[in-house]
């Protein structure tokens, strides 16, 4: 069978939620090939001149260049699936599949959050979300979702879908994310964002989704309450700026604590495992999330993660997680309270349990049952 997949996500420089999946995923599916365990053929689809990190061309292993424009994958994908030579099914690792073509299709969705809440969005962009989202939805073979809060939002919105929705968990690099991480690299990161004192961490692009404000509001609470507590710790918010995110701004400023707060905008990869290995803890309180690799990759790393019920992250972080009520900052700034005066001995044994929790997950296991899923087409 030959496999198409729109690649082009994974081909970016910085990569962040389901461009890293889509990376991720490719790694993992071209791992699976070159070992022999899949005799499928693979046509990677990118928009770029160059190829980023992406694995070798190999016999079975190609990428196919199509000039970047708009609306690429209607006018440059769907050429190329009706007249370019055979593909026997298409896979996006995005919401959004071509329209006006024959071959089966498969899509991963990740998340319907924007129904929920679509003031979060720019107009445009929830727009395309809503309905690109649902003509993928109706027109895919099969759906892919990274999670049975996603699948279960799915089938209540398009009920027509619930025989096509497959559940298929995110993975964790546990080469790059694990408690091995030495304190030198540690160090030198602190040092590069110029972090002086422990601190908690807050991961994710700059937009309302991640409920940055409450994290802020929590952490100035502490200040205010106890600055006892809080003396020797930063809050370090990295991420690149999303939308809708100049309120964070202004409220560190209205609530005086500039010299508390680090932002880092974009993380490179290589530092980004090192800044979680130094954390405290990771605190995401979203409002929703499709799954939360961040989430995985702070655990794998021995951090423990104070997160929302919302969403996926429940499901991700099982018991070694901290859960709060996204709504209330006050059941936030409890958590985050606690988890600073935690002794020795129980943070340990957290530690522990966040270790054993990703270790649960692994991108191999994803990329194998993704392709189970894309074998189907042919039984």
């Amino acid at each position: 069978m030959i496999i198409g997949i729109d690649g082009s996500e994974a081909n970016e420089i910085t990569r962040v939620g389901s461009s890293e999946y889509t990376y991720q995923l490719l790694k993992a599916l071209y791992r699976i090939s070159v070992m022999g365990k899949t005799k499928n053929e693979f046509r990677i689809f990118i928009k770029q001149s160059e190829i980023n990190e992406l694995p070798e061309e190999n016999l079975h292993w190609r990428y196919e260049k199509l000039s970047s424009t708009h609306l690429w994958m209607i006018k440059k994908i769907v050429p190329r699936l009706l007249f370019g030579g055979k593909i026997d099914v298409f896979f996006s690792p995005t919401h959004y599949l071509p329209i006006f073509t024959s071959v089966p299709q498969v899509c991963t969705i990740h998340d319907l959050g924007y129904l929920m809440f679509s003031e979060q969005f720019k107009r445009y962009d929830y727009w395309q979300l809503k309905y690109w989202t649902a003509i993928s939805i109706f027109i895919s073979k099969y759906i892919i979702s990274i999670s049975n809060s996603t699948k279960k939002d799915i089938v209540r919105h398009y009920h027509f879908a619930s025989n096509k929705v497959k559940t298929v968990y995110h993975g964790v690099d546990h080469d790059v994310y694990n408690d091995k991480i030495t304190e030198h690299l540690v160090r030198h990161v602190k040092n590069k964002y110029k972090i002086a004192n422990n601190y908690i961490l807050s991961i994710g692009t700059l937009k309302p989704s991640k409920n940055i404000i409450g994290i802020i509001k929590s952490f100035g609470n502490l200040i205010k309450e106890n600055e006892e507590i809080v003396r020797g710790y930063q809050l370090v918010i990295a991420g690149k700026k999303g939308w809708f995110y100049h309120e964070m701004f202004l409220l560190i400023e209205e609530l005086k604590i500039q010299d508390k707060v680090i932002f880092t905008d974009y993380l490179a990869g290589d530092d980004k495992p090192a800044l979680y290995k130094g954390a405290r803890f990771l605190i995401s309180p979203s409002f929703w999330e499709g799954f939360g690799m961040h989430v995985l990759e702070a655990m794998a790393c021995g951090v423990p993660v104070i997160s929302s019920r919302a969403g996926s992250l429940e499901e991700v972080a099982g018991s070694a997680g901290i859960f709060v009520d996204p709504y209330d900052i006050s059941d936030i700034t409890l958590k985050m309270r606690q988890l600073m005066m935690m002794d020795d001995k129980d943070y340990n044994n957290l530690v522990r349990k966040c270790i054993s929790r990703a270790s649960e997950f692994n991108w191999d296991k994803t990329a194998q049952e993704t392709l189970n899923v894309l074998e189907r087409i042919n039984k």
